[in-house]
């Protein structure tokens, strides 16, 4: 099953009011397994890049006025995507920045039917909890000390090895995993096994101060049942 890991970079936040798409980075996975195919570009969006976007991202007006617009490299893109299904974190998000690009062009969009979104999965599994890449992240150990800034590859290549850990983490296809993890705790505990020595049993005996109490003590029981004579069968 092939899936494409996306992820986008903008000017903002809605791209009713202007704002535009400059970056996306996309990994290529094979039942869940990256395969080593990605795709990332930079474009053009033919406008200021306000303060706040940069902040985030670091992408200034000035490195992205010599990249390429969008419609310039989307044959390019859409190549990649084929008719794979498309995982994103807040998936509605960098899907409507990605239809809105291709409405410019006179393309069509891809259809919703397609997304999947890591927020959604996120929500149900940890229901409450923060639900961030960088929170998500840290829940699944997943390593994002190299994330300084947003940036849309790495953000995708994080948002990968998140996604297989929501949806069953590296299990996924190894149907012999949890056995070979047995074997390997039992040969763990068979190597550091403590071997003890075989000691003979110890006899205990009363000794003749012990039994003389003992008889005294009996001597007061009146009529005691064991002494009693057993009636006729």
């Amino acid at each position: 099953m092939r899936e494409i890991i996306f992820d986008t970079e903008t000017t903002g936040f809605d791209p009713a009011s202007g704002d535009r798409l400059v970056e996306i980075g996309c990994i290529e996975l094979i039942n869940r397994v990256p395969t080593g195919r990605t795709f990332h570009a930079y474009y053009n969006p033919q406008r200021d890049m306000p303060s706040a976007a940069e902040a985030v991202h670091g992408l200034s007006s000035q490195f992205l006025s010599d990249k390429p617009l969008f419609r310039e490299g989307v044959a390019e893109l859409m190549d990649f995507l084929e008719d794979s299904p498309l995982v994103a974190h807040n998936a509605r998000f960098d899907f409507g920045f990605l239809n809105h690009e291709l409405k410019l062009c006179a393309r069509d969009g891809v259809s919703m039917d397609r997304m999947i979104d890591t927020v959604a999965i996120a929500r149900t599994l940890h229901p409450g909890a923060k639900h961030s890449l960088d929170a998500l992240c840290t829940r699944y150990g997943i390593d994002r000390s190299h994330r300084v800034k947003h940036g849309a590859l790495l953000d995708a290549e994080l948002l990968a090895q998140l996604y297989v850990e929501l949806t069953g983490g590296r299990q996924i296809g190894l149907g012999l995993a949890q056995e070979e993890e047995k074997e390997i705790v039992r040969a763990e505990l068979t190597e550091t096994a403590v071997v003890r020595p075989v000691r003979p049993a110890r006899v205990f005996t009363a000794s003749a101060e012990e039994l003389e109490r003992h008889a005294a003590f009996v001597a007061k029981l009146d009529k005691p049942l064991w002494l009693e004579e057993a009636p006729p069968a």
